[in-house]
């Protein structure tokens, strides 16, 4: 197992929407770890204290490459607030819902900090022994490292667009 560089922090401040007191993880640096024969991975111990104590993190594919994303569950609780806001009738938002609902995974940690992500999500990022994982500030990547290397390595040009885009 290689551990890469990390670096990790909990922000004590209050996002919007939650109650007074409310920490929000921050999920920085980048650890490769490999798949154990049970196909089982170990979160970081930095990661994974700051989902609280028995949180679970919710596996999802991710909608625009062939990596998995991981959400605490305070933060999958914010991103699911977007979708009640859309009525019943809301055939897209349903669909959408039903789609990556169906597809993703809730999991929880054994005592050693492995967690068992099901077999389908395994195969949609093609994990299979090492994998990259990527700090995104909310919530985390899980990413194939032939994936990683040619999706993930943007120029200095790309980034400072990119940072326009989000206003950084």
């Amino acid at each position: 197992m290689v551990h890469c560089v990390t670096k990790s922090a909990i922000v004590d401040h209050e996002p919007k929407g939650e109650k007074d007191g409310a920490r929000q993880a921050v999920f920085v640096g980048t650890f490769k770890h490999c798949l154990d024969p049970k196909k089982r991975l170990t979160i970081p111990s930095e990661w994974r204290e700051q989902t609280g104590s028995g949180s679970g993190l919710y596996v999802l594919p991710d909608v625009t490459s062939r990596c998995l994303c991981v959400f605490p569950a305070s933060e999958m609780s914010r991103r699911l607030e977007k979708i009640r806001d859309h009525s019943i009738s809301d055939r897209k938002a349903r669909q959408f819902a039903r789609a990556l609902a169906s597809r993703s995974d809730l999991v929880t940690w054994d005592s050693q900090g492995r967690i068992r992500i099901k077999d389908e999500l395994l195969a949609f990022a093609d994990l299979q022994g090492d994998v990259v994982m990527v700090g995104t500030f909310h919530s985390f990547e899980l990413w194939s490292p032939a994936h990683f290397e040619k999706e993930v390595a943007p120029d200095e040009a790309d980034i400072r667009e990119a940072a326009r885009y989000v206003g950084f």
